[in-house]
């Protein structure tokens, strides 16, 4: 038996879950680091990097998962020590108030755990949906559990910004904790029996770790669609730090205007993964390597038009270009999410977890270093050109970089025995 669209949803809801705790350390506590505390943007932007190197051990948890068919448990144990981590971050920001040096320890400790639990439950509910979901469901399951937390990183951050106000110590404490536990709660009634109608896994070989990742990467399949996630979502993320100043600095965009700007980019994403997520379920309309492929090659281009529109700044020129861009990012991202859930059943059986672990570590490693490459190339290139052509090479680079994923994505899909199951329907 496999998962209905019920018990799809309500992994989703765990998928929301994680979310609205992970997006306080994001957004919240590093503002509140930032202004009220005055301290070096690098610091928080440091203990985020922090959190999504620990994601490195990914493999291990769904290599963990794979043992004993039963992922519920780690989904839950890892929203455990997700709760625990955000709380503690919340506490360490509030320490650092009066005793900086133990509230910084305070947060190194309370980032690596949110690395370390954001893990554990995400690969593992990524393990059950790629082993129990049907082939023709795995685009609308990817829509639904991506959109899901999109709505609730969205939801906890308007929620939590009106609640916070006026800022107290007090009241952040309250406030994080309630969302943790509201966190829990949804997680706890979500995966209550969810896997009592998927057929029970027999337990994989007992080997050890280090041989049974030894043996995923050894697949030729496997090895590469890694290299192919660190490369995409390396892509995908090199924007995210420059876009704002870019639309700021050559478009003359007020801060304002560039939260818009942002909010039309999400609005694409959104749009892009409704459209993949129906196309290909509802309709039985494409497969997902093209799917995959046609958002890398169309988020290549809307990357080369923002660059060209540079040299002529003309602000409305700018927002249907990076609507553009968020439509063919939301296609892509979900198309690849699909793939991902087909893929990790190829292979070597019962390492399913092992993989999205894998797959997981290198989309975590690259949204960690993606960003801070683009700003920092974005920096050099501003040291030795006008403001224009220096972003304009950096998002260039980046659309190379979506070039070289699409043809990695056409090789790593096509001539499979089981291709069939990527297309939609069938």
């Amino acid at each position: 038996m496999t998962l209905g669209w019920l018990a799809i949803v309500r992994l989703g809801l765990v998928q929301m879950a994680l979310g609205a705790i992970v997006v306080l350390t994001t957004s919240t506590l590093n503002r509140l680091m930032v202004v009220e505390l005055a301290l070096a943007a690098v610091l928080p932007g440091a203990l985020v990097a922090l959190h999504y190197g620990i994601q490195i051990t990914r493999p291990n948890w769904g290599f963990i998962s794979d043992k004993g068919g039963n992922r519920t448990r780690w989904i839950i144990r890892g929203m455990f020590i997700l709760a625990a981590g955000g709380i503690l971050a919340a506490l360490g920001v509030v320490q650092m108030e009066t005793q900086y040096w133990s509230g910084l320890m305070i947060s190194v400790f309370a980032y690596a755990l949110i690395g370390l639990g954001a893990g554990a439950a995400g690969t593992s509910v990524l393990a059950l949906l790629a082993t129990a979901t049907a082939p023709h469901r795995r685009a609308a399951a990817a829509t639904i559990t991506w959109l899901m937390m999109i709505f609730g990183i969205a939801m906890t951050a308007g929620v939590v910004g009106q609640l916070l106000d006026p800022y107290s110590p007090a009241v952040l404490i309250r406030v994080v904790s309630g969302v943790a536990l509201t966190a829990l709660i949804i997680t706890f009634l979500a995966t209550w029996r969810v896997e009592c109608g998927v057929e029970a896994e027999s337990e994989p070989d007992p080997v050890p770790f280090r041989e049974g990742l030894a043996e995923v990467w050894a697949e030729p399949k496997a090895r590469m669609f890694t290299i192919f996630v660190f490369l995409s979502m390396t892509a995908y993320f090199m924007q995210e730090l420059i876009l704002e100043p870019y639309a700021g600095l050559v478009f003359a965009f007020t801060p304002g205007e560039s939260t818009t700007l942002s909010g039309i980019q999400n609005g694409g994403v959104f749009l892009g993964m409704l459209t993949v997520g129906f196309a290909a379920t509802a309709l039985r309309f494409g497969c997902l390597r093209n799917w995959v492929v046609g958002g890398c090659l169309g988020s290549a281009a809307s990357l080369c038009v923002i660059a060209i529109l540079g040299g002529y700044a003309l602000p409305d020129t700018l927002l249907p270009a990076v609507f553009a861009l968020g439509f063919f990012n939301g296609a892509f991202a979900v198309a690849a999410i699909g793939s991902m859930m087909a893929l990790a059943g190829e292979g070597r059986e019962k390492r399913e977890g092992t993989r999205m672990g894998l797959w997981g570590a290198a989309q975590a490693i690259a949204a960690g270093c993606g960003g801070l490459t683009g700003a920092a190339l974005a920096d050099v290139m501003r040291t030795v050109t006008t403001d224009a052509p220096a972003f304009g090479i950096v998002f260039v680079i980046e659309a190379g970089l979506f070039l070289c994923a699409a043809l990695m994505a056409m090789r790593i899909m096509e001539g499979s025995p089981r291709q069939p199951e990527l297309i939609a329907g069938e």
